[in-house]
């Protein structure tokens, strides 16, 4: 496959997909990962798309109005990993000893969950991944919410549930999507989750790599002007970053490439 031919395979995926990975490129493409990225690096300089952690996305404000599609938590949580175990570790910095926390699903916060895995503090969670996570490797105090079991999007979640009587001091969550109206979500449920626990914290505290600004799912699960802190990564583009200030949104850039202590 020649150079232009790849570069309009890649361009037509992103009509359908907001993001694909340098391993999906690869094997569909079959090229190597270094001639990959050397293609995502040529489309981003061309415009016709954005280069992310892990892989290429759609450029911003490309096909505002589409639906993104949540992808099943076992690949999600694969996808730009460097990125997501970077927002974990600043956002870790935030969390002091002895609190209560409340975590949602999804896989950066499964990151987020391991980091606090291990820490002096009470963790609540709806998220099964997490939850097994931290039992077998875990030795915080772990609670987690009751109700059936919805494998996708990996929660357990009563939504008849009269509600809880805690209050905790900071509720972490991810989102589909990231734009000026709030944060977006495509799972009815999940839009019912991140409402009934907005209201039990002290700061609401929104863990997303860069690659949720570009994505458009069409429902508001929270306005931003709920949100108390933003952590993202150094992948955050000027636009995306100069929104968030207009909307006065606090945040917080993880850059990739640390190394742990």
């Amino acid at each position: 496959m020649s150079d232009l031919h790849r570069h309009r395979a890649i361009a037509d995926l992103l009509l359908d997909k907001p993001f694909v990975s340098v391993k999906e490129l690869q094997e569909i493409t079959g090229v190597s990962a270094a001639t990959v990225r050397r293609d995502i690096d040529k489309l981003d300089e061309a415009g016709v798309a954005r280069k992310v952690h892990g892989g290429i996305a759609a450029p911003d404000g490309f096909g505002a109005g589409r639906r993104s599609t949540a992808l099943p938590f076992v690949e999600n949580r694969d996808i730009a990993v460097e990125a997501k175990r970077a927002i974990a570790r600043k956002a870790s910095t935030l969390v002091g000893d002895g609190s209560l926390i409340i975590i949602h699903g999804g896989s950066t916060c499964f990151h987020f969950g391991c980091e606090m895995a291990n820490r002096n503090v009470r963790v609540f969670t709806n998220s099964m991944p997490l939850a097994a996570y931290i039992s077998e490797h875990g030795t915080c105090q772990l609670t987690v919410g009751g109700g059936d079991l919805h494998r996708e999007p990996g929660i357990l979640y009563d939504a008849a549930c009269g509600g809880y009587t805690f209050y905790a001091s900071q509720f972490f969550l991810g989102a589909l999507g990231v734009s000026r109206e709030g944060l977006l979500e495509q799972h009815p449920l999940l839009v019912r989750f991140i409402n009934d626990m907005s209201g039990l914290a002290n700061e609401i505290i929104v863990l997303v790599d860069s690659r949720k600004f570009s994505m458009r799912p069409p429902t508001v699960a929270l306005p931003l002007q709920r949100v108390s802190k933003l952590v993202t990564d150094d992948g955050l583009s000027d636009n995306d970053a100069k929104m968030l200030e207009d909307q006065g949104v606090e945040f917080l850039i993880a850059p990739t490439g640390e190394t742990q202590p």
